[in-house]
């Protein structure tokens, strides 16, 4: 299996760990301040993350890597998940996951960007078209109304693109793991001193679900999915791999029906096959 399949497995394999994290993040946020969240995760991931860059020894980054460290930091370590919370105070977590169709497009602007990739004419024309239909449904789902939750997803959706293109690229000599470990860690004084001046919620009071929610969102939305994901982004190219992510709402779908008992209509069941199509071309054509 050549190197550009492999990415794709690999990308794959971390959209499926993501695809927990906004209804996890939801669970979570029902019953715990956003901001508490956001440290929380970011603060325990963090400290996974150095108990195994110890463990592996790993040399400490240099200073221009640490600059470009720093928008994975603010991208996804910060960022997404602040957003995200912020959001989900508002929306649902299926309307939430909806939006997260339009961030292989964000993604893929930024890979460019960072990376001075240039996918053919045709990939931009599916990738456009995989957004453009989630965007639609999105638009349709909400009677045209938009809401601070609405707001705060595109936020998170332009951030989290930033902090995907350019630890994808960072994987390329640094190693995926390492990429959002070192993220992590880089992060952790910030995230500890921002914990401790946030309000603490009282343990009486939150249920195993909840805490679940945080649990997931810390180790595998946090951590371990982007060992899958930075690696893919290495391997098959940020533009053309991220276009997976396209997939992602609807894989969220059913932890959302499972678990908060959204419903899921025959409309989202639809735009899914479109968006499967759109991606199956981006991936021919990046």
């Amino acid at each position: 299996m050549n190197k550009s399949a492999n990415g794709w497995i690999y990308g794959f394999l971390g959209v499926l760990v993501f695809s927990g994290s906004l209804p996890a993040t939801r669970i979570a946020v029902l019953e715990m301040d956003p901001f508490f969240l956001t440290w929380a995760r970011a603060a325990l991931a963090g400290i996974m993350a150095a108990g195994a860059l110890i463990y592996f020894r790993q040399s400490l980054p240099g200073p221009r890597t640490c600059r470009k460290l720093a928008f994975v930091v603010s991208g996804v370590v910060i960022g997404f998940p602040l957003f995200t919370a912020l959001a989900l105070e508002h929306i649902t977590a299926a309307r939430s996951l909806v939006y997260m169709g339009m961030l292989p497009l964000s993604t893929a602007i930024f890979g460019v960007v960072f990376g001075g990739e240039r996918p053919r004419p045709a990939f931009w024309a599916f990738s456009i078209t995989g957004s453009l239909l989630v965007a639609g449904f999105a638009a349709w789902q909400s009677g045209g109304s938009f809401s601070p939750g609405d707001g705060y997803m595109l936020a998170a959706i332009i951030v989290c693109g930033v902090g995907y293109a350019q630890g994808g690229i960072l994987s390329r000599t640094l190693g995926g793991w390492q990429v959002i470990s070192w993220a992590l860690v880089l992060a952790l004084p910030i995230v500890v001193i921002a914990l401790g001046l946030s309000h603490f919620p009282n343990p009486e009071t939150i249920s195993v679900s909840a805490w679940s929610g945080l649990a997931y969102v810390s180790a595998f939305s946090m951590w371990i999915g982007f060992i899958f994901w930075y690696k893919g982004l290495a391997l098959g190219g940020v533009a053309g791999v991220g276009q997976i992510q396209l997939l992602q709402p609807f894989l969220g779908f059913i932890p959302a029906a499972l678990l908060l008992h959204e419903p899921v209509s025959a409309a989202m069941v639809g735009i899914a096959l479109g968006v499967a199509i759109c991606v199956a071309g981006s991936r021919r054509f990046a």
